[in-house]
């Protein structure tokens, strides 16, 4: 579904990856995991064709990220949520599902599955930071998409919601859906089929939690973090 092949990503005069390779496989969830500042950011944004400074070969879907075919296809929920303020939750949705040619049933659809319902008519800008960040993660979800590439989807949520979205999260790999979910919290990981662990522009792991675990001799995503950690330091 996605292939990164030898690829370097500069920023200014600093190289922020180099000679990165990454194969992320259809109907998988997959956690991007590392600390601020890793380059998991820069990872998603390549993934949706807004990263500059890119050199070598990644394909999405078997097309070029960030061209028209796979505007559909491909959905990215930013840290930051980008939503119209002044307008309600609702009409935000509706206005995406507009501009991406999907049925006006995809509003009712997403609101619930986010747990927005009792908020839809409130303008967008009187919501918290986490319902805030549901309408970004409901946006990315009303064309129906193949990839979604979701950068810290669960900040800021309470325990219940966030397990509920995970639940979500799941429900949605298993109809082949591809998820790529950021997060700088470890436990995460235990909810993902893949991990990939990315640290200072380098990918120091991409496997299962549990081969990771036995591969590090560790009993926690965060330990297992820290020794493979320690290890590219040496």
């Amino acid at each position: 579904v996605v292939n990164f092949e030898n690829v370097s990503i500069q920023r200014g005069r600093n190289k922020i990856f180099d000679g990165l390779n990454l194969n992320l496989e259809s109907g998988k969830l997959i956690g991007l995991l590392g600390p601020s500042g890793a380059g998991k950011s820069t990872i998603m944004r390549a993934i949706v064709g807004v990263q500059s400074g890119i050199k070598g070969s990644i394909g999405v879907l078997g097309g070029n990220p960030g061209t028209g075919e796979l505007l559909k296809r491909v959905a990215y929920s930013t840290q930051s949520s980008s939503i119209f303020d002044d307008i309600s939750v609702k009409d935000n949705l509706a206005f995406t599902a507009k501009i991406l040619g999907a049925p006006k049933s995809s509003v009712t659809t997403v609101l619930s599955q986010v747990q927005l319902n009792d908020v839809a008519k409130r303008k967008a800008g009187s919501l918290s930071g986490g319902q805030r960040n549901r309408v970004s993660l409901a946006m990315a979800l009303i064309g129906n998409p193949d990839v979604l590439v979701l950068d810290e989807p669960t900040v800021g949520l309470d325990p219940v919601l966030r397990a509920d979205l995970w639940s979500l999260f799941r429900e949605l790999a298993n109809q082949g859906k591809t998820l790529l979910i950021s997060s700088h919290v470890m436990d995460e990981a235990e909810r993902c089929d893949e991990i990939i662990f990315v640290r200072e522009g380098k990918v120091i792991a991409h496997d299962s939690l549990p081969n990771v675990l036995s591969q590090t001799n560790s009993t926690s995503a965060e330990d297992a973090f820290l020794t493979l950690a320690r290890r590219t330091n040496v």
